[in-house]
């Protein structure tokens, strides 16, 4: 069990950050999978409201968040191998 920082001059804990409700939605969608082309990207617009440009630059940020890993590990190590190998590729 690790320890939480204290929290003032009564050493409260606290408790570690959370993911927000976004982050939590962007790891969601890289869960599911997608029959045909152009369906992510259209659940992408449709779910979160964003552009699958911005999508891909919070998922890129998320990737190397501590707390997404541990939220979501399967997801997160599935992705960062696959980044790594395209960056391999370069």
């Amino acid at each position: 069990m690790t320890a939480l920082p204290p929290n003032g001059p009564d050493d409260e804990p606290v408790p570690p950050a959370q993911l927000s409700d976004r982050d939590r939605a962007v790891l969601a969608v890289e869960r599911q999978s997608w029959t045909g082309p152009g369906a992510k990207e259209r659940a992408i617009r449709e779910q979160l409201g964003i552009s699958p440009t911005r999508y891909y630059q919070l998922l890129n940020a998320l990737l190397d968040d501590r707390r997404a890993l541990e939220a979501d590990p399967v997801t997160v190590n599935r992705l960062r191998r696959v980044r790594d190998a395209r960056r391999g590729r370069r």
